[in-house]
């Protein structure tokens, strides 16, 4: 059975991450799925979070996608304090090739974005 991965992301500037891995989670070979519970829009619904803790509490996994500056992004770094109080595992995928990255505080493990860490961290 595949686990169930929850993403969490900056919305302005790292959406196309979250496509992508989503397409690649659709390759027989993936270990895991993604359940898109991502907001559909920048500014939040007043029950986001309500929404979001729902969807965590049904992931086995929490990726974190690192962009430059997703380590102060204010919507990840709630999501990581839910996953926590959850107890879920949590690590963290480079996005982009080029760039410097800050891991995200508490979000695990920094991972570059390849097939082998991905079969990895699903392990």
């Amino acid at each position: 059975m595949r686990k169930k991965v929850f993403v969490s992301f900056e919305h302005d500037t790292d959406k196309a991450l979250k496509d992508l891995l989503i397409g690649q989670s659709k390759n027989p070979g993936c270990p895991f799925e993604v359940i898109d519970s991502s907001l559909k829009e920048a500014a939040p619904e007043k029950t986001w979070e309500e929404k979001a803790e729902a969807r965590i509490k049904n992931a086995d996994l929490i990726i974190v996608l690192a962009g430059p500056t997703t380590y102060r992004a204010a919507g990840v770094l709630k999501e990581v304090a839910m996953a926590h109080r959850q107890g879920k595992k949590i690590v963290q995928l480079i996005g982009y090739k080029e760039g410097k990255y800050k891991r995200v505080p508490g979000a695990g493990r920094l991972y570059r974005w390849t097939w082998d860490n991905l079969h990895k961290i699903s392990c």
